[in-house]
């Protein structure tokens, strides 16, 4: 198996996550977070929040990279290299698209007991503890604000 990198977006709405529920393989049918493969010269914030935007119509404010994982998938022959965000919604109300069969913002317990994998369930409440570090903080409507973006997020060059 060829590890295909990919990406996973963390999208947090107040206390609420953002879940799809898969539409093809591999895990067809468990919940999950909406994200999938970069596409050739991408970059990789770019990546993930085009597939956040082509899974859900949802955007969003990234604001740090969570964790890289390894997603074994033996059963369809796959090995993706899946790099998570944690990101704050922006605007747009869910709707699956692309391979997703449903799209929905769960409270974070729920979501918890959505997900099946628990390498998911611990990226979402890291996720979840980092829009609190730095410095997420509650607007007058409730919802979660980052304050200022990661350079991760900003896609800096100057390395």
């Amino acid at each position: 198996m060829i590890p295909v990198p990919a990406v996973g977006v963390v999208c947090l709405k107040g206390d609420a996550v953002l879940l799809i529920r898969r539409g093809t393989p591999p895990r067809r049918g468990e919940w999950s977070l909406p994200g999938g493969r970069i596409e050739p010269g991408e970059r990789l914030a770019d990546a993930a929040l085009r597939e956040l935007r082509e899974e859900t119509g949802v955007e969003a404010k990234l604001i740090g990279l969570v964790d890289v994982v390894d997603g074994l998938f033996p059963e369809v022959g796959r090995h993706y290299v899946l790099i998570d965000y944690a990101a704050i919604w922006t605007g747009g109300e869910p709707v699956a698209g692309d391979d997703a069969a449903e799209a929905v913002f769960f409270p974070l317990e729920e979501a918890l007991q959505r997900v099946d994998w628990s390498e998911t369930r611990r990226v979402i409440r890291h996720a979840h503890a980092m829009a609190t570090a730095h410095g997420a903080r509650r607007g007058a409507d409730g919802l979660v604000i980052a304050s200022e973006p990661d350079s991760v997020a900003r896609g800096q060059d100057d390395r």
